[in-house]
């Protein structure tokens, strides 16, 4: 029985928001598809709510003002109706088809989170710049020896978490900092965290990337602060 909803934040990704609502409507294990748009101005939003209007599944809201990923998830948080929920970001990086091969893990640990890590396994991985890979790679790292628990991915957008730690937890984080925020709250409650691996292929800032270097460093600090002073 299908009880996963998927929320997709966005900003500005009119180029890329119906194809990746595509993949994941072909996927057919979604309860609900949730959009949650950071005040996009390019006109993602008339295809956002154009999508809703066509499909009974889609959802769609909007902020009060462009804050940030972590806002932009805070905003959909009420709409959520199943027992997990994971994170589909729009820019086409990720594939769909893995997240069916996260939510088999449910079965047997309904209370763990689950991680799509683009580290570990052989599948398929393009347009991974040395830059990017060997930041997240020491983010990762890092993450791991201060929490003492080893994660190989934690930037990583794919995280399929109970609905119930989701809604329940107080995101203060508004940008992508929210990836470091929510895995250390989560250790906080419950300390199971499982990786699958994952297809993976990245776009440049060209084609509308918009993590910067300045993130990698607020990964670093936001990783004591909330393991030792929240």
């Amino acid at each position: 029985m299908k009880n996963l909803a998927v929320i997709v934040p966005f900003y500005n990704e009119k180029d890329f928001l119906e194809i990746s609502l595509k993949r994941l409507t072909d996927l057919d294990i979604f309860t609900q598809i949730i959009l949650t748009d950071d005040c996009s101005n390019d006109g993602s939003s008339e295809i956002a709510l154009k999508l809703a209007n066509d499909n009974p599944i889609i959802e769609y809201v909007i902020g009060k003002q462009n804050a940030g990923k972590g806002e932009a998830l805070n905003n959909a948080k009420h709409l959520i109706k199943t027992s997990h929920v994971v994170i589909h970001d729009a820019d086409l990086e990720y594939f769909p088809d893995d997240i069916l091969e996260m939510f088999k893990l449910v079965e047997h640990n309904p209370d763990s989170l689950i991680l799509g890590s683009r580290f570990i396994g052989n599948k398929v991985r393009k347009n991974v710049y040395f830059r990017t890979n060997l930041a997240n790679r020491t983010m990762s790292l890092f993450f791991s020896l201060v929490n003492l628990y080893y994660v190989t991915d934690i930037a990583t957008c794919y995280k399929l978490m109970p609905s119930s730690f989701f809604k329940d937890v107080i995101l203060v984080e508004k940008g992508f900092s929210i990836e470091v925020e929510l895995l250390s709250k989560f250790l906080k409650k419950n300390n199971s965290i499982l990786e699958v691996p994952i297809k993976y292929e990245g776009r440049s800032y060209t084609e509308g990337k918009k993590i910067k270097t300045s993130d990698g460093f607020k990964y670093l600090y936001n990783t004591l602060k909330y393991k030792f002073f929240n």
